[in-house]
């Protein structure tokens, strides 16, 4: 008769521990995560006691030779884009002969804690933390224990491991730059941040601004006016554009979202003016929706297969650094039709 196989959770319930201490002692973390030199000898006692055996590679193994990972997502995948993410990871996991194992969190940090301890049960030989967004979060207890990748998450404190994220810097410098390639020098508003603040926990407004201000300085361009959006949905882009338009006479804007690019496209044919001929526009993500508006919108993509892919590969083929390494995915430039050059009259 098999006996059933000893796992982490028979071993935390012996002990009355959580199964992430668990997995953290028999791992070697223990010390390194403050777990008291009671509770590890307490841990390794029942581990022997009921015959719990670490999953064992074969001499000579290395990172890529896994047989399945853990994808945990902190949203759930409805949309396209979300799917990108994923379906990238699984490509690359597939390319690898490797098993992705897909868990939604929605957020939720119980669920999340409990999937990750349910992962590292079943001994998956590592695990990709993941965000829709890039975005700073408190990263889950015990992920550290094993082999773990970040993608689009930056930790809130110190930690161990290694990120994947969006190129967003170059990004914002690529926005800038097709204004500057179209002519356009004078005129240029920011629509989602404003000109040296971005709305409150925007990692993403941060960076893109950066790049924005790099280049625009560089060439002697100031930027016109802003406005800060708390939120970067059509609606938004609507009130900030339409705001905008009361007072001045834009010549370009760099919208911080595709969705406040459309809301702004509303708000400039509402005033009599055509994109580009009379406004041209540049913007971000790629959204699916930004090559049916018309104009089709220029915008500088979010590469989420890419970003997916890279995970995977940094998860299975590069060894755990002595330093955490953030890798930056490139977002390339869809040349669209929502740029042209100023007219002129208005040079």
């Amino acid at each position: 008769m098999n006996r059933r196989r000893v796992t982490l959770s028979d071993v935390a319930k012996e002990v009355g521990v959580s199964t992430t201490t668990v997995s953290l002692v028999l791992s070697g973390r223990g010390r390194d995560l403050r777990i008291s030199a009671d509770a590890e000898r307490r841990v390794r006692q029942a581990a022997t006691a009921l015959g719990y055996r670490r999953k064992a590679r074969p001499a000579g193994s290395h990172a890529g030779d896994a047989d399945a990972i853990g994808f945990v997502f902190t949203t759930v995948a409805t949309s396209g884009l979300a799917g990108d993410l994923i379906r990238g990871a699984a490509d690359a996991a597939h390319a690898h002969g490797v098993l992705l194992v897909v868990a939604e969190t929605d957020g939720d940090r119980e669920s999340e804690q409990s999937l990750i301890e349910a992962m590292l049960d079943r001994q998956v030989d590592g695990i990709v933390y993941a965000a829709m967004h890039t975005t700073q979060v408190s990263v889950p207890d015990g992920i550290e224990a094993g082999r773990a990748v970040l993608l689009n998450v930056l930790p809130d404190r110190p930690s161990r491991l290694s990120v994947v994220v969006p190129d967003e810097v170059e990004a914002g410098r690529t926005a800038a730059r097709a204004l500057l390639d179209a002519g356009h020098r004078d005129g240029i508003h920011l629509i989602g941040a404003g000109a040296d603040d971005v709305p409150p926990g925007s990692v993403t407004a941060g960076k893109r601004l950066i790049g924005i201000h790099e280049v625009f300085d560089a060439a002697g361009v100031e930027i016109a006016g802003a406005r800060v959006c708390r939120r970067w949905l059509p609606e938004n882009g609507f009130a900030a554009t339409k705001d905008l338009l009361e007072s001045q006479r834009p010549r370009a804007l760099v919208c911080f979202d595709d969705r406040l690019a459309f809301g702004a496209y509303q708000a400039l044919a509402d005033a009599g003016l055509a994109v580009p001929a009379d406004v041209s526009v540049v913007s971000f993500d790629d959204h699916p929706l930004a090559g049916w508006v018309r104009p089709k919108l220029t915008t500088v993509a979010l590469p989420h297969y890419e970003l997916g892919a890279k995970a995977v590969e940094v998860l299975l083929t590069e060894p755990r650094p002595p330093t955490p390494v953030v890798h930056h995915v490139p977002m390339p430039r869809r040349d669209r039709s929502s740029i042209a050059p100023p007219r002129p009259a208005d040079t």
